[in-house]
């Protein structure tokens, strides 16, 4: 299934929560809808998901305009933060449930539909777990069912809204690998929101950057990182220093530091530069190491410059003692942006 998004707007009130959207989604592509609280991603899925109906624009699955069509009629799979299982329900019946509720026909046999339970409990590995309660289960497990239950009816697309913001960090990241797999044997058309730029930079094929309604940057997740085309995207996703200075016949400078910024006009500007892409270096700058602390294989470095300004610095954990007192870095690469 291909999705076109149109110049689609939508506003709440005064609000301009969707603002000319224009998206196109691959078949079979993992798409991760990634930006701050109020950003417009959760609109943007429900309006894909026709739960929500655009004021202006459309949206095209197939090249056929579902723009005003249910929910129902878009055959999407909607997996919740919060799970939304039946607690009166086993597990087993809880994924049957979008199976058992078809009318006629399109109602699969008794048999079809225990077949169909068995091979989405083993797809999620749950297999021996149907008999039990939703309360009996771990959070992840639930949503594992709740990942099942969507994927039962053979939706489309199957849609995410911040899957795994209620679990814990360890689970997270399992739940992840979890999905991408998933996805990967079952090639459905998956857009998932997050807020948390790790998830959608491991997960996703392609990463969209929402800011204030409008779509700041999509490209892969390697794109969005290392070659941020707006300040915002570069501030937003990873870690970065941000600096302000000025731009003088295209060349940066903020104190003492001094970074080449072709391109950029004159003027006001802010730089950014990736902790990871500060180094040692005779012929730099001097700053003072401030403190320096070993995680895992790295260290966490942070440094004053002479006009006071905070660098945090990422090294490898060879080089933790040689950042102590006044050293000299330099800089190799920045992203520069004209204030």
């Amino acid at each position: 299934m291909t999705i076109s998004i149109r110049s689609v707007e939508k506003q709440f009130g005064r609000y301009p929560a969707l603002n000319k959207v224009d998206l196109e989604i691959a078949d079979g592509e993992l798409l991760a809808l990634l930006g701050p609280s109020g950003s417009g991603k959760t609109t943007l899925l429900r309006t894909i998901a026709g739960l929500e109906f655009p004021d202006a624009g459309q949206v095209l699955f197939d090249g056929q305009d579902v723009t005003h069509a249910s929910a129902a009629a878009r055959r999407v799979g909607f997996v919740f933060q919060q799970y939304a299982l039946f607690k009166h329900m086993t597990v087993a019946k809880n994924i049957a449930f979008g199976l058992d509720v078809r009318k006629g026909k399109d109602k699969p046999s008794k048999a079809e539909i225990a077949r169909r339970v068995d091979e989405l409990l083993k797809l999620v590995e749950l297999e021996g777990l149907g008999g039990r309660y939703p309360s009996q289960l771990s959070g992840g497990q639930r949503q594992r069912v709740a990942l099942s239950r969507a994927l039962a009816v053979q939706p489309s697309v199957l849609l995410l809204d911040e899957p795994f913001g209620a679990l814990d960090a360890t689970v997270r990241k399992s739940l992840r690998r979890e999905l991408r797999r998933v996805h990967d044997a079952t090639g459905v058309t998956t857009i998932f929101v997050t807020h948390d730029q790790e998830e959608a930079l491991e997960l996703a094929d392609r990463v969209a950057i929402l800011n204030q309604g409008r779509i700041e940057q999509i490209g892969t997740p390697d794109q969005v990182h290392d070659a941020p085309e707006t300040a915002f995207v570069c501030g937003f996703v990873g870690e970065a220093n941000r600096l302000e200075g000025q731009v003088t016949g295209g060349r940066f400078s903020a104190g003492a530091l001094s970074l080449p910024a072709s391109g950029v006009r004159d003027g006001a500007a802010i730089a950014y530069v990736r902790p990871h892409d500060f180094a040692l270096d005779e012929t730099g700058f001097e700053v003072k190491i401030e403190r320096a602390h070993v995680q895992g294989a790295l260290t966490a470095v942070t440094a004053l410059t002479s006009d006071g300004r905070r660098l945090e610095i990422s090294a490898s954990r060879a080089d933790a003692e040689r950042f102590t007192g006044a050293v000299q870095i330099a800089a190799r690469k920045a992203h520069v942006y004209a204030a």
